[in-house]
């Protein structure tokens, strides 16, 4: 029987380069409170966003993540032309087809890296982090570019109260490749389909295919029951990551949700019995909810801050519409 021969790369990875881009406009909670009956305490209350940035008319989700990988790739210390693999995470892409990777790919000097886009909502900047590490542990590529962007204003609906006032306009990109020790342990990641009707589309393209009077596709939330499953049931996924990469909870030195809710995040951080010491990831406060960008987000805000430096072990987590989840322990670049 012949035998195929199979590659292997590097036993461990690590993040190289980190990268971000916001919005051009913080936009206040003053600037949407009217359309939607509420007020400026009522939404520092429930989510602790005082601003959200959001992106102008004329810029894409693109843009936006050509400016962060251009950030990652010149901090990484590499050539676009080093890059195998471009993961773009999106929801706010706004074609069926093509995908927004070729397209990023081609616009970096990156091509002809293999490209792809991943629609895992806010867990999926973790997901391409998962796949970045296989990829370059199992010898398929040496350098993968990770890009969570989202331009949501373009899909929301001013006088939804569910989530409109939530979201915001961003970019978060790394570079993934070999290290000589451990930087991203294993990846935790899971799906539950039963609440995909939680956070949703309010119709389907054949829907507006089939009935023109129906209004442009906008994104609505069930809120109460997203915060139950995500204060309590990703506790336990955080808890697995931490236990996979070998650590404990005292070894964390920063936690980093997907930017969904301070309050969510406080729960978070009380469930999984972190540390005082443990810097925690805020950057909804003046970015908004930015879905997959929200934890390169927050990550760069944290070491721009100094409340994090580089070495530092991060407990990372994203889980949103899906219902889709992952997490795992990395290294701060």
């Amino acid at each position: 029987m012949t035998t195929l021969t199979v590659r292997r790369g590097p036993e461990f990875t690590r993040i190289l380069g980190l990268g971000v881009a916001r919005g051009e406009n913080a936009v206040p909670n003053e600037d949407l409170i009217e359309p939607i009956n509420s007020s400026d305490e009522w939404i520092r209350k429930m989510t602790g966003i005082v601003t959200r940035v959001r992106a102008n008319r004329d810029t894409s989700v693109i843009d936006l993540s050509e400016r962060a990988a251009l950030g990652a790739i010149a901090q990484a210390g590499i050539d676009p032309s080093e890059i195998d693999a471009v993961i773009l995470s999106t929801i706010s892409f706004p074609h069926i087809t093509p995908g927004g990777a070729p397209v990023l790919a081609e616009r970096l000097g990156a091509t002809p890296a293999a490209a792809y886009d991943i629609s895992a909502a806010c867990a999926g900047y973790c997901y391409g982090i998962g796949q970045a590490d296989a990829l370059v542990r199992s010898g398929a590529a040496r350098n993968v570019l990770v890009v969570g962007a989202e331009k949501l204003s373009d899909f929301v609906d001013p006088e939804d109260r569910s989530i409109s006032y939530l979201l915001g306009d961003a970019a978060g990109a790394v570079v993934i490749g070999a290290s000589d020790t451990a930087g991203i342990g294993p990846t935790v990641w899971g799906s539950d389909g039963g609440g995909a009707e939680l956070i949703r589309q309010t119709s389907s393209w054949l829907d507006i295919r089939d009935n023109r009077d129906l209004p442009f596709p906008t994104l609505r939330q069930e809120g109460p029951s997203v915060f139950k499953w995500a204060s309590f049931k990703m506790a336990p996924v955080a808890l697995q990551a931490i236990e996979a990469a070998g650590v404990t909870p005292e070894d964390i030195q920063a936690f980093i949700p997907h930017q969904a809710n301070t309050r969510i995040i406080d729960q978070l951080v009380k469930q999984i019995g972190l540390p005082a010491h443990v810097a925690v990831g805020k950057d909804i406060v003046d970015s908004g909810n930015t879905s997959a960008a929200s934890i390169p987000l927050a990550t760069e805000r944290l070491l721009r801050d100094g409340d994090a430096k580089s070495g530092d072990l991060a407990l990372q987590i994203g889980f949103g519409a899906g219902l889709v989840y992952a997490a795992q322990v990395v290294v701060l670049p």
